[in-house]
C-alpha cells in the first residue's frame, strides 16, 4: 500500500535523514544508489513529533479536483502511477513513476528568498522490459522552490525537474506523463478509466489504534495508457493500463510494523483488487492490513485483514541483502477467489536511499470456478537493510 502506502517521514531523525539526503547532490540530479539505506519504520514510524502537523482522523469529503493537488500541512504524501504496456508486436513492459513530498517542518519559513521552502520532493522512475529482461530504476531529490519540484491541483501538476504528470488542457482529463533519464524515456497519455476508488473507511484508511495512524488514500486503477516508450535507442508505440494511488498522512506505521506487501492487480474481467499486508517483527499479518475489490460493475467491496489469505510460494534474495517473496498464493474466500501472482522479472529491486522491490507481475486463478488472468504490480518494504518510502 502505500501500504505500499502508509506514510513517509518524521520531524526529527527522519527528515535529518530526507535533509541529508537532498543535500549531498545537486538539486533535481539523480541518485541511483547510496552508501546506506533509509528504513521504512525511519520514514513512516509514529515515534516523531508530530506538533503542528495536520492528522488524518476522520474520514471527510475528498473534493476533486482540489484533493488531486497537495495536502501541505501532512508530513508526507505521494502521487504514485504503475502501469502494463505492450507495442504492436506483443513486447511487454511495466513502469513506476512516483513523486513523493515530505514536508520538514508543519508552516512555510518566513522571509523573501526564493530558495525557502518546508518542502522536500523525492521521485523514483523504473522501468521493466519483460522481452529484453532487464530493469532499470532511478531517484531525484529536490526542494520545493523556484519551480525545481512542486505539485498542484489545478491545472494539475506533480513534478520533479522533467519527471512530471499533468493536465494537458485547462479541464482535468487526458493527462500527460514524462520522464527522461539517459536514453530511457516515457511519454504517455493518461486517459479517465472508471473514476476515483475510495480505500478504507470512505477514503480513510487507518494504520494502527492510535488516533491519527492513518492516511487519506484514493486509488485510479484504470486509467488508459497510449504513447511512447524509448530505451537505447529504440522506440516503441505502447498502449496499455495505468493504476494510480494518492495519499497523505502524518504518521501511518506503529512502532511494531516494520513493512508491508501491497498488491495493485488488474483482472482481465475488469475486475481490480487492491490489498496492502502491513507485517510486525515477527513476518505476521497485522489486524489493520485491508484491501479494497472492485467488480466488473464498479461494486466496491471493503477487505479487512482477515477476508484475504497471502501466502508466498517464491523468494528472490538481492545482491545487497534482503529475501523477498515474488511469488504469492491471494485468496479471498468470501468472493470465491484464488489467484496466483507471480514477478514478471524476479530482480525489480530498487536499490536507492530507500531500498525496496517493486514490479510488474501477472495474475492466474480462479473466481468461483471460472479462470481469470491479470496483471499488476506488488510492493515489497522493510525485507532488506532498507525498506521504502511509500505507501
Amino acid at each position: 500500500m502505500m501500504r505500499r502506502r502508509s506514510h513517509l517521514a518524521h520531524l526529527v531523525y527522519p527528515i535529518l535523514c530526507v535533509l541529508a539526503l537532498t543535500a549531498c547532490q545537486p538539486q533535481g540530479t539523480d541518485a541511483t544508489k547510496r552508501s546506506a539505506a533509509t528504513t521504512i519504520q525511519t520514514l513512516l514510524g509514529a515515534q516523531a513529533d508530530t506538533t503542528g502537523f495536520a492528522r488524518a482522523l476522520v474520514p471527510r469529503p475528498l473534493k476533486f479536483p482540489a484533493d488531486q493537488g497537495p495536502h501541505p500541512r501532512f508530513r508526507t504524501e505521494w502521487w504514485y502511477y504503475t502501469g502494463h504496456l505492450r507495442d504492436a508486436a506483443g513486447r511487454t513492459f511495466g513502469f513506476e513513476l512516483t513523486v513523493f513530498r515530505f514536508a520538514l517542518t508543519p508552516h512555510r519559513p518566513t522571509g523573501d528568498s526564493p530558495w525557502r521552502s518546508n518542502q522536500v520532493y523525492m521521485a523514483d522512475f523504473a522501468v521493466t522490459d519483460v522481452t529484453g529482461h532487464r530493469f532499470r530504476a532511478y531517484q531525484r531529490f529536490s526542494r520545493g522552490a523556484l519551480g525545481l519540484a512542486g505539485a498542484q491541483a489545478k491545472p494539475f501538476r506533480i513534478w520533479l525537474g522533467n519527471w512530471s504528470v499533468a493536465s494537458m488542457g485547462s479541464g482535468d482529463f487526458p493527462w500527460r506523463l514524462r520522464a527522461q533519464r539517459g536514453d530511457l524515456g516515457l511519454n504517455l497519455t493518461l486517459s479517465a478509466g472508471q473514476g476515483v476508488i475510495l480505500n478504507g473507511d470512505r477514503g480513510l484508511s487507518r494504520k494502527g489504534p492510535a488516533a491519527g495512524d492513518a492516511s487519506y488514500y484514493y486509488s485510479m486503477p484504470r486509467l488508459a495508457a497510449d504513447g511512447e516508450l524509448r530505451l537505447q535507442g529504440h522506440s516503441y508505440r505502447v498502449t496499455g493500463d495505468v493504476w494510480m494511488d494518492h495519499e497523505w498522512s502524518t504518521s501511518a506505521l506503529g512502532p511494531d510494523q516494520v513493512g508491508w506487501d501491497w498488491f495493485g492487480l488488474r483482472l482481465d474481467d475488469g475486475a481490480d483488487l487492491m490489498f496492502y499486508r502491513l507485517r510486525d517483527r515477527d513476518g505476521q499479518t497485522d489486524p489493520f492490513s485491508a484491501g479494497t475489490w472492485v467488480a466488473p460493475d464498479g461494486r466496491v467491496t471493503h477487505l479487512k485483514a482477515d477476508a484475504v489469505k497471502a501466502v508466498p510460494t517464491d523468494w528472490w534474495t538481492a545482491p545487497g541483502g534482503g529475501r523477498y517473496p515474488v511469488a504469492w498464493r491471494l485468496s479471498v474466500p468470501s468472493l470465491g477467489l484464488d489467484l496466483q501472482v507471480r514477478a514478471r522479472l524476479d530482480d525489480q529491486w530498487l536499490p536507492l536511499a530507500v531500498r525496496y522491490w517493486e514490479g510488474l507481475v501477472s495474475v492466474e486463478g480462479t473466481q468461483s470456478g471460472h479462470l481469470v488472468r491479470g496483471n499488476g504490480y506488488l510492493e515489497l518494504t522493510g525485507y532488506g537493510k532498507g525498506g521504502p518510502a511509500r505507501r
